[in-house]
């Protein structure tokens, strides 16, 4: 019988990670007189206003000279407030990338131990895989049905033994969000069996509910969460697992040193104020408000044959020839992705959704 428990999760870590001694981080209490971690007395010269270990601004009271701390509790309590989960269930990391890798390694062994996903979707989950010389098994979303999961595809792999099953919802580079119910079924399928992780990097576009809630309820379903899209802090790279308390422990063993640098900690927790909160969801309305404005103009468009439904900030358009239409928007000073041809999106250009007037940019450009 399945083990449908954490302890049937932990199970299909790798053993040596299992047993690793995690690194021992040097005390972060900065009331004490740091001796201990080999760090500078002074603040950097640009940063010194001669008052030493006083001289900084920091929402988080850290020095530039000292050593953050691991896993600041302030920052993962602040984003627990604001994903509705326990601070115990967060890993913060630099991106979500971050926790691909850290998942990936605590999970597969190399030339053993292979990973589902299903193209075309994020790339990183196969770069990390093939990196940790883990197989990728891809199970492609069927795109005659809106890009929707090919379930039983999936349920086959998990069977077969698969240990990592990556889906992205909504969806990069299509933009859809994934079936509630095709989810559900594949979380039922995974009990104890597989990771089944879901990524949610634009969850804050999309009127689905959040996976994240749902953490709780199932030991095997682990969410990334970021602050680069909506929250606008990609420079400060800021992303998180959410997951049971335990799989956060498990990758708290192998997360490399001081992961949340001070400005990151300090810009992060600038971002989660209710008042900054009310900005950042004022804004997300706005594009929304053009994606849909920049979605309709697009769609009038001689050179465009379809324009995917989104629930993401960006657009997946299919143009009749997307080469000229790169093209004009190169000429007219605006850069795309590319997606060509990738796993049979044929002419597809991925177009982020900007302001009013780099929409309309945009637009003119094409007509």
């Amino acid at each position: 019988m399945t083990d449908r428990s954490i302890d049937g999760i932990l199970r299909l870590a790798r053993p040596e990670i299992l047993a690793l001694e995690p690194y021992r981080h040097a005390s972060a209490d900065h009331s004490l007189q740091r001796l201990h971690a080999n760090e500078s007395p002074w603040p950097p010269p640009f940063a010194d206003d001669g008052a030493g270990d006083t001289a900084t601004g920091a929402a988080s009271g850290t020095p530039l000279n000292r050593y953050p701390p691991p896993q600041p509790r302030e920052l993962s309590t602040a984003l627990g407030r604001a994903w509705g989960v326990e601070a115990d269930q967060i890993l913060i990391g630099r991106g979500s990338d971050e926790g691909i890798d850290l998942l990936t390694r605590a999970f597969c062994a190399a030339a053993r131990d292979r990973v589902v996903l299903c193209p075309p979707t994020f790339g990183m989950y196969a770069v990390a895989a093939r990196i940790q010389g883990a197989a990728v098994q891809a199970v492609p979303l069927r795109a005659e049905d809106g890009f929707s999961l090919d379930v039983p595809g999936i349920v086959a792999a998990i069977d077969a033994g698969a240990k990592i099953v990556w889906l992205c919802t909504p969806n990069n580079p299509t933009g859809n969000a994934l079936h509630r119910r095709d989810i559900e079924t594949l979380l039922d399928a995974s009990a104890g069996r597989a990771l089944l992780v879901v990524d949610e990097a634009y969850a804050e576009f999309s009127d689905a509910p959040p996976w994240t809630l749902e953490v709780a309820r199932h030991p095997q379903l682990v969410t990334l969460r970021t602050l680069s899209k909506a929250h606008g802090l990609a420079g400060a790279r800021v992303g998180a697992v959410v997951a049971h308390p335990e799989i956060i422990a498990l990758l708290r063993r192998i997360v490399p040193p001081y992961a949340v640098p001070g400005p990151t900690l300090d810009a992060a927790l600038a971002s989660l104020t209710p008042a900054t909160l009310a900005v950042t969801q004022t804004r997300v309305l706005s594009l929304i408000a053009e994606r849909q404005r920049l979605a309709t103009g697009l769609s009038r468009l001689a050179v465009v044959r379809q324009v995917w439904p989104t629930d993401a900030n960006f657009l997946l358009v299919d143009f009749d020839d997307a080469g000229a239409a790169l093209g004009r928007l190169h000429a007219a000073g605006v850069l795309v992705r590319d997606f060509r041809g990738y796993h049979g999106l044929g002419e597809a250009l991925r177009l982020t959704v900007g302001t009013p007037g780099q929409n309309d940019l945009v637009l003119r450009s094409l007509a």
